[in-house]
Formats: C-alpha cells, sequence, structure tokens
C-alpha cells in the first residue's frame, strides 16, 4: 500500500452544525422509514401463516433471509459507488426502490412472490446506510460525531417503534373494513392492504432527500505523490488491502457487533407473537407495547452512546468500543430474562434494558468503525459492516428462533423458550468475540492517530 497520512480538516471547515443537524434528521426519517416498512410484517405473522398456509420457518425467511439476500450482496458495490460518487443520488434511488417493492408486497398472491417482493425491499434499503453514514462523517468533526451517528442509528428504534404503535392500530383497523378489491389483481387480503398503506407513503421521503446537498468529502487519506502531485482516489485494490492489513479488528468488531444484532432481529421478528401466544395479547395491544418500548430505548440509547463515548474518551483510546461493550452486558442480560418473566407486564419492562443495550451497542460500535476508517472508504466499510450484520442478524435472529420453535420444542406455545435459548447462546458468543476486539481496536485507533503527522 502506498505511503500516505490522513487529512485532517479543522472543524471551521465544516458546514454549520444547524445545517448539518438537519442532514442527520433528514437521513435518520429515511432510515425510520426503512424499518418501518421491513418490521411492519412481523405484526402479521398469524394471518399471513393462515392465509398462506406457510410454517414459523418460512415466516422467519420472509423476515430475515429475503430481505437480506440482496441488502447484503448489493451493499458491499454500492458501497464502493457511494465512496466515488453522489450519495445523494444514491439514496434517493434507495428509497424509491425499497418503497416501491413494500407496497408490491401487498400484491403478492403466494408465497413465492411475496418472497420476491421482500427481496427487493433489501434491494433498496441496501442504497441507504453506507452513504448515511458517509455523509453524517462530512457534516460532524470528530469530537461530536458520534452524537450525529448515535441519533441516525435511533432510527432503528423509531422505526420499529412506529411500526409496531401506528402499524398495530392501521392493521386493526383494516381488518375491521370489508376487503378491498382491486382492478386486475382482484380481493386482497388485509395484509396485503397493510403492505400498500405502509408503502407509498415512504416516497415523500426521496423529495425531501433532494433538499440535502452532496458534502464535501474530508478526512482522506492521501498517497504519495507520483508526479508531485497529491492522490486521493483510493483503488478498489488498496481498500482490499487496508482491510486485510487491520482484519483481526475488522473481523472482530464486524462479527461481535452482528451477534448482537441476532439478539435485537429476532426479538423484532418473534417477540409481538410471543405475546400473542403465549399470553393472549392482541395485535394492538402489543404493538402498542412494544411500540413505545422501542420509541423510549431509541433515545435513551443514542443518549448514552455519546454520553458514555465521550466520558470514556477522557482516558480510553477505545472508549467507543468501551461503550459498545457496555451496551451488549446490558442488552444480553435483559434479552435473556425478558422472554422468561411470569406476566406480560414484567415482560415488557425487561424489553427496555434489552432494546436500550443492544441499540446503545450498535450506535457506539458504529461511530468506532468510521473514527478508524479513512473517508474513501468509508461507505464500503460500512457496506462490510452491514453485510456481515445481516447475514448473521437477519438469517440466525429470526430464522434460529423459528428453527428451535418448529424442530426442537415442536410446539407453537414454545417460542417464549426459543427466544430464550437464542440470547443466551448469541449472548455469550458476542462478549467473548468483542473482548478479543478491544486491544485490537486500541491498535487501529493510536494507528489513526498516526496518520495526521
Amino acid at each position: 500500500m502506498a505511503k500516505s497520512q490522513l487529512q485532517e480538516p479543522r472543524p471551521a471547515d465544516y458546514p454549520s452544525p444547524a445545517y448539518g443537524w438537519y442532514v442527520v434528521v433528514i437521513l435518520t426519517l429515511a432510515y425510520m422509514v426503512s424499518f418501518i416498512d421491513r418490521q411492519i410484517m412481523a405484526l402479521m405473522v398469524e394471518p399471513i401463516r393462515h392465509d398462506l398456509e406457510i410454517s414459523d420457518t418460512q415466516i422467519s425467511l420472509l423476515l430475515g433471509l429475503a430481505f437480506a439476500i440482496f441488502y447484503t450482496v448489493l451493499g458491499i458495490p454500492i458501497g464502493r459507488l457511494a465512496d466515488l460518487y453522489s450519495r445523494r443520488i444514491i439514496i434517493i434511488s434507495g428509497i424509491s426502490i425499497w418503497c416501491l417493492m413494500t407496497a408490491a408486497c401487498g400484491l403478492a398472491r403466494n408465497y413465492t412472490q411475496l418472497f420476491l417482493m421482500r427481496v427487493g425491499v433489501g434491494v433498496g434499503e441496501a442504497a441507504l446506510s453506507p452513504g448515511a453514514l458517509s455523509m453524517i462523517s462530512d457534516y460532524f468533526p470528530k469530537d461530536t460525531r458520534v452524537r450525529a451517528v448515535s441519533f441516525y442509528t435511533m432510527g432503528i428504534s423509531l422505526g420499529v417503534g412506529t411500526a409496531m404503535i401506528l402499524g398495530g392500530q392501521v392493521i386493526e383497523y383494516v381488518y375491521s373494513i370489508p376487503r378491498l378489491t382491486l382492478p386486475v389483481i382482484g380481493e386482497l387480503y388485509p395484509w396485503q392492504t397493510v403492505f400498500l398503506v405502509v408503502g407509498l407513503p415512504g416516497l415523500v421521503m426521496a423529495l425531501l432527500m433532494l433538499t440535502i446537498k452532496e458534502p464535501k468529502r474530508r478526512e482522506r487519506l492521501i498517497f504519495s505523490p507520483t508526479h508531485g502531485e497529491k492522490a486521493y482516489h483510493m483503488p478498489f485494490a488498496s481498500v482490499v488491502g487496508f482491510i486485510n492489513q487491520r482484519r483481526q479488528m475488522y473481523g472482530s468488531h464486524f462479527v461481535g457487533l452482528s451477534i448482537v444484532a441476532i439478539l435485537a432481529y429476532g426479538f423484532y421478528a418473534w417477540i409481538p407473537t410471543m405475546f400473542i401466544r403465549t399470553w393472549g395479547w392482541s395485535i394492538g395491544e402489543i404493538g402498542m407495547a412494544y411500540g413505545l418500548v422501542t420509541l423510549i430505548s431509541g433515545p435513551l440509547a443514542a443518549l448514552l452512546a455519546a454520553w458514555t463515548s465521550e466520558y470514556l474518551a477522557r482516558k480510553h483510546d477505545d472508549a467507543h468500543m468501551r461503550a459498545a461493550f457496555i451496551g451488549v452486558i446490558v442488552g444480553v442480560i435483559a434479552s435473556v430474562l425478558a422472554p422468561l418473566m411470569p406476566t406480560p407486564e414484567l415482560s415488557v419492562i425487561m424489553l427496555l434494558p434489552a432494546s436500550t443495550g443492544t441499540s446503545m451497542a450498535t450506535a457506539a460500535g458504529i461511530s468506532a468503525l468510521i473514527i478508524v476508517t479513512p473517508n474513501q472508504m468509508r461507505a464500503q466499510a460500512s457496506a462490510l459492516f452491514y453485510f456481515v450484520i445481516n447475514i448473521l442478524g437477519l438469517t440466525i435472529g429470526p430464522t434460529g428462533i423459528a428453527l428451535v420453535t418448529d424442530y426442537i420444542f415442536q410446539d407453537d406455545t414454545a417460542l417464549r423458550y426459543s427466544i430464550a435459548i437464542v440470547a443466551v447462546s448469541s449472548g455469550v458468543i458476542a462478549i467473548a468475540v468483542l473482548l478479543y476486539n478491544l486491544p485490537r481496536y486500541r491498535f487501529a485507533y493510536s494507528e489513526s492517530k498516526d496518520w495526521l503527522d
């Protein structure tokens, strides 16, 4: 790899904080919409299973694998494009695709068609986070960047919470009125109507993205000049070489936080159904309860991630990863206890630290990743992170729980114990992997400071 250094801009070089936060709010709203479109299906597991005559395992593939297939595969090439071209245009295109494909889920007539439409949702959403995180890093200096990134990751909880609360009410309303009939398509199941209602309004976010400016790229790795000129372009081979030289740090970071995602995605997929099967709650009741939990945990996790990281940064080079590790410990313990509570009320209470801990870990972990990665490859590194996190989180989380229910317990009412088993096993592994990561992240952080010389 060519001899290089990192170009560190002065804080005065950044746009005004007010405009930077405007951009973060728009990107966070887009992230929120993406999770509404992604999460709404979790509230409709039972009616979809009944109408299409499918099993828990098949449903889990719709919730996880179908979405993850192209979300993961296309994420890396899209990340490469985002590091080279307009991130704004790429994000606008992605929003348009995933909203249209969510609406198209409402036109699916069988399991295969619904699976393919969910694949399309993943294609569109793959364009958002790599470009968004790269843009945010160009609007905020290092000392305040964790606040902006944590706010952005709050879009997960806001999206899930909104999907649960408003989605639950929309679902109950749609099921209370006569079925919608469309020309050519014919009569729709109520859950199909919900997809149409949820998907199309999200296109407004594509219009709001038009109000955002593409920022100047900062903190670029400068290659030694060959003909007296500074070189900023980072060939793909150099990106691969950079990550490969630090594979232990990047690998343990990606895998550790991906296993945390198994907890989060497993909960998002099956907690509503657990309450329905275990305690007989309605879709509206669990939607409201779990929605409030996620709406509270999102902002709380963002504040804790930022405050803890900035506090620890006074003494520790690995502050962001330490904050992530603290979040993992809290999230794992609460995630094991939540499904085992004797009453639904206690379970709801325990879901708050479970959601807060895993969200805090994600926010601090993503901030840590950006800090030790040069600008020219931030979108690609973020895409690789999401590749690993979704391969593990979106597949093992929902499907692992379903497989335990279908093939070990062979009892739908044992879902709560399946969730606890997956939470224990994945939690122990996540803690071990992130402990391995901490000294390697410290070295990477110290190395990144040397680039400034």
